[in-house]
């Protein structure tokens, strides 16, 4: 077994793509989205994601199109959005499919159901949306899904930070006294 001291795998610096360099070196937000009906839940991790105010104000995301979230949310057309905390990070890598999750992701925290799919029960905020009428466009690789927001709940503010994802690491961005 060879020790590197940098990731085997990784193309050189200079071979990378420039776009996708530059977005990593934003601090994103990340996010469980959720939908349910009578008899599934589907969830996915999504740190590219804007609440825009207004009125109405709107969610704005790229989702996977071959997510099970998508699959079940274009059926509900509707949508909730719990924030992760620093202590959620092995949640956001269980709903990315990035680590494993025996019986599925929704068994690794506890979950309050609403009007709009399943909430984690410890997020500091939530909130529920409606989808747009209309098929998404696709943005890049993903699906530029839009909502109407129909409902915002805030809860506790996280006391380890809120979870971020920046350069390919997450990272827990303190909250402000």
């Amino acid at each position: 077994m060879t020790i590197h001291s940098s990731h085997p795998f990784l193309p050189p610096e200079d071979e990378r793509e420039p776009l996708r360099r530059l977005r990593g070196r934003m601090p994103a937000p990340v996010t469980v989205w959720t939908s349910a009906d009578a008899d599934r839940r589907a969830g996915w991790t999504v740190s590219s994601v804007l609440f825009a105010d207004g009125s109405p104000a709107e969610l704005v995301g790229l989702v996977d199109e071959d997510s099970d979230l998508w699959e079940l949310a274009s059926e509900t057309r509707v949508l909730a959005v719990s924030l992760l905390g620093w202590r959620h990070r092995g949640l956001a890598d269980a709903f990315a499919g990035m680590a494993p999750a025996p019986g599925g992701p929704f068994r690794l925290a506890n979950w309050t159901s609403t009007d709009w799919g399943p909430v984690l029960s410890d997020t500091s905020g939530w909130l529920g949306a409606r989808l747009l009428d209309g098929d998404p466009d696709h943005a890049g690789w993903g699906l530029l899904v839009r909502a109407r927001i129909e409902r915002v709940e805030l809860g506790e503010v996280d006391p380890d930070g809120a979870l971020a994802h920046l350069r390919g690491r997450y990272r827990a961005l303190d909250q402000p006294s």
